[in-house]
């Protein structure tokens, strides 16, 4: 297992690195470590639970944290997100006026990919330059400007002077970075966000970072483009958030 995702997931979930790397669920009273990812973050963390290396580790608060392992102590964490889980989950965080906000799988890459860019010209932008993309709603998933994670890096293809497609990265943490790609509707299906995230990831590695690329369970083309640009499926999370 990676040892920069486990170092990660361990100030994420309130463990030890060893708690990541071994086969037991750990559940954890949830506190604000410093270096934990911070992309979008609530205020409070009231429970959140992800599925690595086949075993459960959630973290939160105190009382939902004893019910989640009696609840689920003995549970299989392959088959844990299943929808029966997922409503009992649900039912219980409305007790306390929570609901599941999100439930993600998202992947890694630890390795420089070969990437030809093509009849592309390839463009960087990282500091103040991205800034002339901020409210822009063509790349929305290229660039958050969340203040807690900024967005740190971005890569564009352009032919004939007209951007085609945009990879940016935002620093969720000290230790990894999360990609995000948009892709103009008039080159879709051209290779384009693969071509753009392997360019992107290649220098997030050269940087000493580990990359990583989060999508929605439904989302399947996304999903295509992290597998296609070398990307592996590392952990999958569930967090909670207000009603």
């Amino acid at each position: 297992m990676n040892d920069i995702l486990c170092r990660q997931l361990s100030l994420d979930y309130c463990c030890r690195e060893e708690d990541v790397k071994d086969k037991e669920h750990h559940f954890t009273k949830f506190s604000f470590l410093e270096g934990r990812r911070r992309f979008r973050e609530e205020k409070d963390c009231f429970l959140k639970i992800t599925i690595v290396n086949g075993k459960i580790l959630a973290s939160g608060n105190a009382s939902i944290i004893e019910w989640c392992e009696k609840e689920f102590g003995e549970a299989r964490g392959e088959w844990f997100f299943e929808p029966d889980t997922l409503r009992k989950i649900d039912y219980k965080l409305q007790e306390s006026g929570y609901k599941i906000g999100m439930l993600h799988p998202f992947y890694i890459s630890e390795a420089v990919s070969d990437v030809a860019p093509g009849e592309y010209e390839i463009r960087w932008f990282e500091g103040e330059g991205i800034e002339q993309f901020r409210g822009d709603g063509r790349f929305k998933e290229a660039y958050s400007f969340c203040e807690e994670a900024p967005d740190v890096l971005g890569v564009g293809a352009y032919k004939n002077g007209e951007i085609h497609g945009m990879a940016g990265a935002s620093a969720d943490s000290p230790l990894m970075w999360q990609i995000g790609i948009n892709v103009m509707p008039q080159a879709e299906g051209l290779g384009i966000a693969k071509m753009l995230v392997q360019l992107l990831k290649n220098e997030i590695i050269k940087r000493g970072i580990l990359p990583f690329y989060g999508t929605a369970i439904s989302h399947l083309a996304s999903q295509s483009v992290a597998l296609g640009s070398g990307f592996h499926p590392a952990w999958i999370e569930l967090a909670a958030m207000l009603s």
